[in-house]
């Protein structure tokens, strides 16, 4: 990576503050570095905060194999969907008003949900978390774009590793609350006071919601979906969220049944999924300094290989490795959270590259974990599914190694414009 190109003309890391950031009163400076971590610790709550818990939800509420499948499948239809309408919302509101009301959501349903006897208003509750989550997947780097542009490398390691942090925190706590307490519903209630705590410091930045300036409102879909950036990053987001929901879903499991006992297996899950909070403090920094970021994705695409060449020839021996390796390879998640910011000027282009990418992305995620299942009751083994996560990331790569190149969205439009 070192000999990646430096360039004079994209912002830093380490830079200096911009002049929208250093006329604002530090007060306000540090409520927008709280808000953004804060927001970003609650996004995934709603997701995670279930799965370990899933067995005594669907018992509790006399759930269906059938709505418990569409309990699994929700957020990342949410995702799609919220994340599709978030730049007309930004227009009608603002993104202050709009994250604020996404974190009172994120509040509301994770407070209720818990409440209720019946299946399907648990679903609709669910629904109501999961919208809120989805519109600050997308509006987090916006925000970051707008109020600290001379800073973005080292506010996006901020509202990643958060977002990291929030994930692992949700599924490593939940477990020991509900056997602490004995009621999967206060084990799951309890995580609206995060939402609420988190909403705090946008009730007082309400004030200082940036104005609209030329050229900064947000672009529509259709705009960014006319370019091959655009589709670059649509392909980029959406293979590696497919990879990542597969491994979440899967991986234990697929341990479990070539011996590994269930303890060890999970374990291995967890060390899996908090791989993602060092390099996530480590890569935005790092790709804010330079603008070719084709060698980040040819690391990661290595790692994967590797990963995956363990799993297919010596799953139990070695298992720590090849686990690390796929770990570190997954951290083409950060890679392109941050594309939506290096890779555009301006916030409108930041929200709408953003939002057409994560909404189209996770309906591909949607269909990975399905996919591996069925490879793997068809061939009653693991190499087909594994080849299937092979060509997932092999595609990544090559489309990675397209987005990565010294580029920017408003280039693209212009051209096709």
């Amino acid at each position: 990576m070192t000999g990646a190109s430096v360039d004079s003309a994209a912002p830093r890391a380490d830079a200096e503050p911009s002049t929208a950031t250093a006329r604002r009163p530090r007060r306000v400076v540090w409520l927008l570095v709280g808000g953004v971590a804060l927001a970003a610790l609650n996004l995934r709550i709603a997701i995670t905060s279930v799965g370990p818990l899933l067995d005594e939800v669907t018992g509790g509420l006399g759930m269906s194999g059938v709505l418990a499948g569409v309990l699994t499948t929700l957020p990342v239809l949410c995702f799609a969907v919220f994340g599709a309408l978030t730049p007309l919302l930004i227009r009608r509101l603002g993104e202050h008003r709009l994250l604020l009301s996404a974190l009172l959501a994120i509040a509301l349903g994770l407070a209720t949900r818990p409440l209720v006897d019946n299946a399907w208003l648990f679903l609709a509750l669910s629904t109501v978390a999961l919208s809120g989550g989805a519109v600050g997947n997308v509006l987090l780097p916006t925000l970051v774009k707008q109020h600290f542009p001379g800073r973005v490398g080292l506010m996006t390691t901020v509202y990643t590793t958060f977002l990291a942090l929030g994930t692992t925190m949700a599924a490593a706590a939940t477990v020991p609350v509900y056997q602490a307490g004995g009621s999967w519903r206060l084990a799951l209630g309890g995580y609206a006071a995060v939402g609420l705590v988190a909403a705090l410091p946008w009730l007082g930045l309400l004030r200082h919601d940036p104005p609209r300036a030329g050229g900064s409102a947000p672009l529509g879909l259709r705009q960014v979906l006319r370019t091959g950036m655009g589709w670059q990053s649509v392909l980029f987001f959406g293979t590696q969220s497919t990879v990542a929901y597969i491994l979440f879903g899967w991986f234990a499991q697929m341990l479990r049944e070539q011996g590994m006992d269930a303890a060890q297996a999970g374990l291995m899950l967890s060390y899996l999924t908090a791989l993602s909070v060092p390099t996530s403090l480590a890569l935005p920094g790092l790709m804010a300094r330079v603008r070719d970021h084709r060698a980040f994705v040819l690391v990661f695409y290595a790692c994967y290989l590797a990963g995956l060449a363990g799993l297919w020839l010596s799953p139990l021996e070695g298992t720590w490795v090849w686990t690390t390796l796929i770990g570190v390879g997954m951290a083409t998640f950060t890679l392109a959270l941050t594309f939506f910011a290096v890779r555009t000027r301006t916030p409108g282009a930041t929200a709408a590259m953003s939002a057409s990418s994560q909404s189209l992305g996770y309906l591909m995620a949607g269909v990975g974990p399905f996919l591996f299942g069925m490879l793997h009751e068809l061939t009653g083994g693991w190499h087909a599914p594994l080849l299937l996560v092979l060509v997932l990331v092999t595609a990544n790569a090559a489309v990675g190694l397209l987005l990565g190149r010294p580029r920017y969205l408003e280039d693209s439009l212009e051209r096709v414009g």
